[in-house]
């Protein structure tokens, strides 16, 4: 397996740099005031090889508040998946699954289900945050304080006071994935106005960092728009694919936390 595969899935599922300075930020002791459990949220993809864009798949997010190991645990989870008529080119059908600590935005458990062309596995991890360890399948690892999952930074992103920083800065983080710690960042790039499928949206524009995988290309490339009020719930993703690119629009949600008041223009 190519430890570097990475975005493909998790982006199709949302999922999501120039030089700044690093904000003073540890990705640490954040609280959850952007979802509620019940929140549903269901995006669009579209693909583009240079003349015409085209509906490619779907996403949907779900988010539940459980009990795991004697905690409350929010369990997210994301499916993605290709149209039929998109299957002779890249078939995609993917679980993700994400159990959050509610109290500390720490993922305990995360669980994936990949079928992405000829590419087919199951993984998990199980994260143990005491003593710096994750499980996997393949053995026992150490980790960083206050490392994520692919779906739970979706989450913890998402919780993020974007009014402490300025355009340019990076808010580092640290993720297990493949058996690997990788250290990352989101570049703030600023408050934008963005038109999508489903409207017109005042939006917080940010940039993570990507590493190459086996659809996306590494670096700074992708651009997100999440939603400039509490919710700060993504509403349009753009970025080049190794052939193409792809556009993510939410088209549809329910049960979200707040009021909705980024949305300026409903089409």
């Amino acid at each position: 397996m190519n430890r570097l595969y990475k975005y493909g899935a998790a982006v199709i599922l949302m999922m999501v740099m120039s030089v700044g300075t690093f904000a003073q930020d540890n990705f640490c002791g954040i609280h959850n005031n952007s979802f509620k459990s019940g929140e549903v949220a269901l995006f669009k993809v579209y693909y583009n090889m240079g003349w015409l864009w085209a509906g490619a798949g779907t996403a949907t997010f779900t988010t539940n508040l459980e009990q795991y190991g004697g905690k409350p645990v929010y369990h997210v989870k994301g499916v993605g998946k290709t149209y039929s008529s998109y299957e002779w080119f890249y078939k995609v059908h993917d679980v993700y699954e994400s159990f959050i600590d509610t109290s500390n935005m720490m993922p305990v458990k995360f669980k994936r289900d990949v079928s992405e062309g000829d590419t087919k596995f199951k993984n998990y991890i199980d994260f143990n945050h005491d003593s710096q360890k994750a499980t996997t399948k393949n053995g026992t690892y150490d980790i960083p304080n206050c490392v994520q999952d692919v779906l739970s930074t979706i989450y913890y992103a998402r919780s993020i006071d974007y009014s402490k920083y300025k355009p340019g800065d990076k808010i580092p983080f640290s993720m297990f994935i493949d058996d690997a710690v990788y250290n990352l960042y989101i570049r703030y790039v600023g408050k934008e106005r963005v038109k999508t499928k489903y409207g017109v949206f005042d939006a917080i524009k940010i940039a993570p960092l990507l590493v190459d995988g086996t659809m996306f290309k590494g670096g700074e490339k992708m651009m997100v728009w999440v939603s400039d009020d509490k919710n700060h719930i993504p509403v349009r993703i753009d970025s080049p694919i190794l052939i193409g690119s792809i556009k993510v629009d939410l088209i549809g949600y329910k049960n979200l936390k707040h009021p909705f008041t980024s949305l300026i223009k409903k089409r």
